[in-house]
């Protein structure tokens, strides 16, 4: 029989990327559906789920969709884990176009996530006690979501997707086991974007994201679930004058997934309620990640940013930066991530272009 190292690949490459010490993360699959889609919000810390006021509203905050008027593409590219591996990268794209006779906007997004090459190698080895390969293969995973949004009166919105979920690790199965290495899914997302009445600068946002079943590559009594994820936050508008406009942003996330001892994973209609109830405050506190963030934008034109990611838990703690440059439709980001040196996620990298249309 033959045998295939992927699955390992792609979950330690994911792992060292989010979360590293969590048990929760360690339970899911997927985890690129947690990649910070847009170099604006990676140059802001990550805080940007009560911000969600372009077209990466639809990773976001749905609800962010119910205030945006006009139509947006955006276009990101990230080389992925550059410190580790030279042929890896995310690719997402967004769209969003308000809809008067559907009393909102509808948004969508495709996410593409490439692995790199993976080593086929056989059950045995040759006579040097070297394994043999069999070939390469390229590993890769999918996301392809819609999502609408609408206003509830002047200050309320609310928001809603779904996302279809691909994810083709392997053409083939591992050892004497039957299936190959590709799992379908699907997910839902709910958000609420809240404006407050006595303070029209200060906005609340909540979204709970990758709601679904469990994604199945061999059977279903392997299944593995989706990275549900919560994510709360509020923004404040510190200036907003003509030539002149500050934002600041903080985001909380907890990853809503639960594995008792001995025990498989909940589904995730149960861990959105259970993943609050193990341990004391000051232990679940810990699990918590928090994101802070500011951009400042001159003339609608030049956009500096500026942020830092704090995740106890994972020891995962790095300052973020960004810029952009709008010119006519067009916008280009840039994100940096200055985490320490030796980390996975050190000098990464990302750019987009948006595009008003």
């Amino acid at each position: 029989m033959k045998k295939v190292v992927v699955c390992l690949f792609a979950a330690v490459m994911s792992l060292l990327a989010f979360y590293p010490a969590h048990s929760a993360v360690s339970e899911s699959a997927v985890l690129f559906l947690l990649i910070t889609p847009n170099a604006r919000a990676a140059g802001m810390g990550e805080a940007f789920v009560a911000v969600a006021d372009d077209a990466t509203a639809a990773f976001w905050n749905p609800a962010g969709l119910a205030f945006q008027q006009g139509r947006e593409v955006t276009l990101t590219h990230t080389n992925w884990l550059r410190q580790l591996v030279d042929d890896m990268s995310f690719e997402y794209l967004a769209y969003k176009q308000h809809v008067p006779s559907l009393g909102g906007t509808i948004g969508g997004s495709v996410t593409f996530f490439n692995l790199g090459e993976q080593v086929h190698t056989a059950e045995y080895t040759d006579s040097e006690g070297r394994p043999i390969e069999l070939g390469t293969f390229t590993s890769w995973e999918l996301g392809v979501s819609v999502c609408y949004g609408t206003q509830l009166g002047e200050n309320l919105g609310l928001g809603a997707g779904m996302r279809y979920i691909r994810s083709a690790l392997a053409p083939f199965s591992a050892g004497s086991q039957q299936g190959k290495g590709i799992g379908n899914s699907f997910s839902v997302d709910l958000g609420v974007l809240y404006r407050m009445p006595f303070l029209k600068a200060l906005q609340f946002g909540a979204n709970l994201s990758n709601m679904g079943p469990k994604i199945t590559y061999i059977d279903a009594a392997q299944a593995d679930p989706l990275p549900t994820n919560l994510k709360i936050g509020l923004s404040y508008k510190v200036l907003d004058s003509e030539f002149n406009k500050l934002r600041i942003a903080i985001d909380t996330n907890k990853l809503m997934v639960v594995r008792k001892k001995d025990e498989k994973p909940a589904p995730f209609y149960e861990a959105i309620f259970t993943a609050w109830g193990e341990g004391s405050l000051g232990e679940q506190a810990r699990e918590l990640i928090t994101c802070l963030g500011a951009e400042y934008v001159y003339n609608k034109m030049i956009f500096l940013r500026a942020g830092y990611y704090y995740d106890e838990e994972g020891k995962v703690k790095y300052p973020a930066f960004g810029a952009g440059l709008q010119y006519s439709l067009f916008r280009f980001d840039f994100g940096y991530v200055a985490a320490e040196s030796g980390h996975p996620l050190a000098d990464t990298m990302r750019f987009t272009l948006t595009a008003n249309l």
